[in-house]
């Protein structure tokens, strides 16, 4: 194989939803690729275009298309791996590296391969702009899916980073398949972060029917979150301030710059 025709994998986030918020970054490397990789949803999303393949696969065989993507890219495809939002976060850029350390024990010569992860803007990102901010101070991000670790584990890491104060945001809230684990995360949120705490239900952020609901945890349903629903939780700070919610950027009781001002005194 001549130095022309190396390949390479790229990981790249297509945003949300809309177009707009695909980044030029992606749109260019998406130009160059010979083989586009991912979920029958998100290749869709892709303009088929004359040198371009396009290799659709269901959503429970992550590691299966990274490895085929690693394979065309050593036979010399320049392959691009498409995730939703951004690929780092719960999406594939993790499966690639995993298909890669697995597969590089038989094929050692897949470590030379170049790979690179281009970021994308998040679902979670893409919610909390439409909202205002509620996620302007310390949070976590939460998979309540159960498909790759127990419910009881999700449930342990809702009550501690409840009661460590974060704000949370949550991807794949409640499926047909899941119905009434959304039902016990709420009982817990209010338990651990208190009825009154804010949640946020964005649904189909950033396209045109895009809806979102403010609620306390007192007033919130299993029903109003499914799979196309993004969940944001405040901690017991965040407010309301006319049609916005906010999380402020300072610890009960430390103001900004007080620190500074005790140490210069």
């Amino acid at each position: 194989m001549t130095e022309t025709q190396k390949g390479w994998v790229v990981i790249a986030g297509l945003g949300p939803g809309a177009d707009r918020m695909v980044t030029s970054e992606v749109q260019d490397i998406l130009a160059e690729a010979t083989d586009v990789v991912g979920y029958i949803p998100y290749v869709e999303r892709v303009t088929p275009r004359e040198g371009l393949t396009l290799h659709a696969s269901d959503n429970r065989v992550e590691v299966d298309r990274a490895t085929h993507a690693l394979e065309m890219a050593a036979a010399g495809g320049r392959v691009v791996v498409v995730s939703s939002g951004d690929p780092g976060v719960f999406a594939m850029a993790s499966a690639v590296f995993e298909a890669l350390e697995a597969g590089s024990k038989a094929h050692p010569h897949w470590l030379d391969l170049e790979i690179r992860v281009l970021p994308g803007i998040t679902a979670m990102l893409a919610a909390a702009a439409a909202i205002g901010a509620p996620l302007g101070h310390d949070f976590a991000a939460i998979n309540l899916s159960d498909n790759l670790k127990p419910w009881e584990l999700i449930e342990h890491r809702l009550r501690l980073v409840g009661e460590a104060g974060l704000a949370m945001a949550f991807y794949n809230p409640r499926s047909k398949s899941r119905p009434h684990q959304f039902e016990r995360a709420l009982e817990v949120l209010r338990e651990a972060c208190g009825p009154e705490t804010l949640i946020t239900f964005a649904r189909d952020v950033t396209k045109p029917g895009q809806a979102l609901n403010t609620v306390s945890l007192r007033d919130a349903g299993p029903e109003m979150a499914d799979m196309r629903t993004v969940v944001i939780v405040g901690n017991r700070d965040t407010r309301r301030v006319g049609p916005y919610v906010y999380t402020p950027r300072f610890a009960p009781g430390h103001q900004p710059g007080q620190a500074a001002a005790e140490k210069d005194t």
